[in-house]
Parts: structure tokens; C-alpha cells; sequence
């Protein structure tokens, strides 16, 4: 078998591998086996595809790394749209009674239907509630 195809196997071997970590770290050795298999298949020998390896593999490492490590450290995505709603105050503009299918509140001065998240609790017009999850276009409020 030619020594080419060896470096190509080792480099789709390595690229799992780093699909199953998650950590960058097998990725630049991927990237220096398959420009091993490239160097070889050139013709530079054995010696010359390890010093490649190896070379290629130390660059990508030292450069994509501390690029890699930035991007995790990113800060959690912002909330938005109806997810941003939870945990906001809002007044009940019509009681909320669930067995009635009755209820409406104003969330930052957008009507929105509501339902109270306990089954039982009905809730007059004029309390404050807070809003604890969006379901679809309905909003479940506690007191």
C-alpha cells in the first residue's frame, strides 16, 4: 500500500476523532497528516512526510487554538422574541381564569392572551403577575 494513502486514513481517523471530542485539540494533527499525505504523495519519502506532519501539525495547533478557546468563552446567547417575555412583569387587563378559558395581560405594552400557571388561581384585573413561560401566543403568569 502506498505510504500516501496511510497519512490520508490516519488524517480521516484523526478528523473523527475530533468530531467526537470537541476540544480542537485532534484537528490540527488531522490537518498535519493529511498534508503529510499530500507531501508524500509527492514524493518527499518517509522522512520528509513526518517532518510535514509534525511542522503542520505544531503550526495549526499553536495558531487555531487560542482562536478555538476564544470561541468557547463566549458570553450565552442574548434572549429574544417571546423567550425574552420570561420573568417580566405584566398587568391583568382581564381576569385570568383557566377553567373559563378567560385571561389577558400587557407585557411591555403588547396585549398578550394569558392563563395562570397554577390550574386553580384566578386572578383579578389590575394585579401584577410575572410571566414564567410562553406557550405559543399564550403567556402563563404566577402572582
Amino acid at each position: 500500500m502506498d505510504e500516501w494513502i496511510i497519512w490520508v486514513v490516519a488524517a480521516g481517523l484523526l478528523g473523527w476523532g475530533e468530531l467526537h471530542t470537541g476540544a480542537f485539540y485532534v484537528a490540527p494533527f488531522a490537518a498535519g497528516a493529511l498534508l503529510a499525505g499530500v507531501a508524500s504523495l509527492v514524493g518527499v519519502g518517509t522522512a520528509g512526510a513526518v517532518v510535514v506532519f509534525g511542522a503542520a501539525s505544531l503550526l495549526a495547533l499553536g495558531a487555531l487554538r487560542p482562536v478555538a478557546r476564544r470561541h468557547r468563552n463566549l458570553p450565552p446567547s442574548i434572549r429574544t422574541g417571546a423567550a425574552a417575555l420570561v420573568g417580566k412583569p405584566a398587568l391583568v387587563l382581564e381576569r385570568i381564569a383557566n377553567q373559563e378559558g378567560v385571561g389577558c395581560v400587557k407585557i411591555d405594552g403588547e396585549v398578550w392572551t394569558a392563563r395562570s400557571y397554577d390550574e386553580d388561581d384566578v386572578i383579578d384585573t389590575g394585579e401584577r403577575v410575572e410571566v414564567v413561560e410562553i406557550r405559543g401566543a399564550t403567556a402563563l403568569v404566577v402572582r
